[in-house]
């Protein structure tokens, strides 16, 4: 990933929020036969290793555990993110020397991928996927309220995905390379967003009061 010295983003509390708050991240891998990605849900385990194990599960008959991996693997989480016209920049009033772009926010983790299939190991990593997405809930749906035997009889087809992170790359561009007056008028013109989404970014643009 490219990353700019002013958008460069090495705050670990920073990465590890935005991996927690990605409803849906994408796992690639280099193969002989060339890249594979599955968009699928990870989480990191912040208590193993020095930078954390990301943890999810592909399904058995995904041939991406099947093809032998070259290299690291790459996990891609994206955060807030928004189109911002020139419009809303000041500068475009004094010289019209602007163009768009689009703000964002995104994770890149990478580390050696392990495929298991383990069925004790698989059923913890279903259970903390689902404790995780169903916390918010007024009445969480638990695991073990399916039977036993369905719930064993799903494990068998899925293969399990632990990757211990060897290094994040952490990119947060919030217009911070622009004047001040333009980054309170594109915080504005986000905030004024019918899009929940742009709001979002919106509250993300540094600026001043």
């Amino acid at each position: 990933m490219y990353v700019p010295p002013a958008f460069r983003d090495d705050d670990l509390d920073n990465i590890r929020a935005t991996i927690r708050s990605a409803r849906l991240a994408n796992l690639v891998t280099a193969t002989a036969d060339g890249p594979i990605a599955t968009p699928l849900p990870l989480f990191l385990d912040e208590t193993e290793g020095e930078r954390g194990v990301l943890y999810g599960h592909v399904a058995k008959a995904n041939p991406q555990w099947k093809a032998s991996p070259i290299g690291e693997a790459l996990a891609i989480f994206m955060g807030p993110e928004a189109y911002v016209t020139p419009s809303w920049y000041a500068t475009k009033q004094e010289t019209g020397k602007v163009v768009p772009t689009w703000n964002y926010i995104a994770v890149h983790a990478h580390g050696p991928v392990d495929f298991f299939h383990d069925p004790e190991r698989l059923l913890e990593v279903v259970t903390r996927l689902t404790n995780i997405h169903e916390r918010p809930r007024a009445t969480p749906w638990t695991v073990d309220e399916a039977p036993a035997d369905y719930i064993a009889a799903q494990l068998r087809g899925i293969v399990g995905v632990r990757i211990p992170v060897t290094r994040f790359e952490g990119k947060r561009k919030m217009s911070q390379n622009r004047p001040e007056a333009d980054r309170t008028r594109v915080a504005a013109g986000l905030a004024a967003s019918e899009e929940p989404r742009d709001r979002e970014a919106g509250l993300l643009i540094p600026v001043q009061g």
